[in-house]
């Protein structure tokens, strides 16, 4: 039988211990590199990583976009897939839910009677005739005039270009923040103005650098965008559930 040393069975048991240090160290390092496998975005300045993220906006077909708005301290909730040539979905106030279809410049408005019934002048219900009405347009598509004063305002809701330039536009001096993960996917902050209140855009680290989610100043509400580039399809309702008055939206 061989008697070992202390010295030699102290040496067993360092040896494996040292590997697991020496592949302990290995990965530590690997992980403190928070670009390996991205796009490289992350190791540009804050203004080049907001560039990145406009022009990838600027080329895509489609986008999905889905959070809160506030304006003028009404908040908006939105649903909306948009494409440069339409867009549907849903947007959501106060006080009701609408959806929205548009196909090229045909803009379609969808609700139910609530939505179209409203107070008399002195608060009360609606009139008969009102309810009557709203009954009538209860869940069909209603075709928003271009000359009706809410023709602007509804398609701004549906206008794919309109909308991300307004959310991906920082205001103030441009800082790189954190890194996040909105929906699975790796992301660099960058920040507008002092501590955000200027913006603060979350841009993909993996595959193209779309903007992923922005949170307005201010508490001005938090978009998420996605599906980037997934088309979907787009047509306008037919006859027997449209309707059509004109030059002006019903007043009810």
């Amino acid at each position: 039988m061989t008697v070992r040393t202390p010295s030699s069975r102290i040496r067993r048991a360092v040896t494996p211990l040292a590997l697991c240090a020496g592949l302990t160290v290995g990965l530590t390092a690997c992980a403190a590199d928070p670009d390996e496998g991205t796009n490289g975005v992350g190791k540009l300045s804050a203004p080049e990583i907001e560039g990145k993220a406009r022009t990838a906006a600027d080329t895509a077909k489609a986008v999905r976009l889905a959070g809160t708005l506030v304006s003028k301290g009404d908040t908006f909730k939105l649903n909306m897939r948009l494409k440069q040539d339409g867009a549907s979905g849903s947007v959501t106030t106060k006080n009701s839910t609408f959806e929205l279809l548009r196909v090229g410049d045909a803009l379609y408005l969808k609700a139910d009677a609530g939505f179209w019934a409203h107070d008399d002048a002195q608060g009360g219900e609606p009139t008969e005739a009102d309810a009557e009405a709203a009954d009538k347009l209860d869940d069909m598509y209603v075709k928003v005039p271009q000359g009706d004063p809410s023709y602007k305002q509804l398609r701004g809701f549906t206008d794919m270009g309109l909308l991300l330039d307004g959310l991906i536009g920082l205001h103030g001096e441009k800082v790189k923040g954190d890194r996040d993960q909105i929906g699975g996917v790796r992301t660099v902050k960058v920040k507008g103005g002092e501590g955000g209140e200027g913006g603060t855009l979350d841009v993909a680290l993996e595959g193209s650098p779309y903007p992923l989610q922005f949170a307005r100043g201010g508490g001005g509400g938090v978009v998420v965008l996605s599906e980037w580039n997934k088309d979907f399809p787009l047509a306008a309702p037919s006859k027997e559930e449209t309707l059509d008055y004109g030059k002006q939206l019903p007043r009810t």
